[in-house]
């Protein structure tokens, strides 16, 4: 089933290891395949992953865009362990991102590492 996609003036979505921008006018169109796609918006740059959370997203990012799980597998165990050390409370979120990197949902696997962001994001504004 194809994915329906609309973006907004100037917008940015990454499909692959190419990056499309909208022009100046708001556009919708349909993907059909199974390349990664990211929005600009939910991603995170190297310059960026400051904190243990954003670290392992731009890691499982990378593996997902380049589809390359195993040239990046030490980096996410380093990160995995970083982040396991540093937020304590989130095992469970923890556990169902190694779940879903597991079975191959790399996709998943950034939903979830996401919350844990949020979650870091909370911590930092108290």
């Amino acid at each position: 089933m194809p994915l329906r996609v609309e973006l907004k003036p100037f917008e940015r979505i990454i499909i692959g290891e190419s990056v499309i921008i909208n022009s100046g006018t708001r556009a919708s169109f349909l993907i059909d395949g199974d390349t990664p796609i990211l929005r600009e918006k939910d991603t995170v740059s190297e310059e960026t992953a400051d904190t243990p959370a954003k670290r392992l997203y731009h890691c499982v990012q990378t593996m997902y865009l380049k589809n390359d799980v195993s040239r990046y597998q030490a980096r996410y165990l380093g990160s995995l362990k970083e982040l396991q050390e540093t937020c304590t409370g989130a095992g469970e979120i923890i556990a169902a991102v190694n779940r879903h990197m597991s079975e191959g949902a790399l996709y998943k696997a950034l939903k979830e590492i996401r919350k844990l962001m949020k979650r870091e994001d909370e911590r930092s504004a108290a």
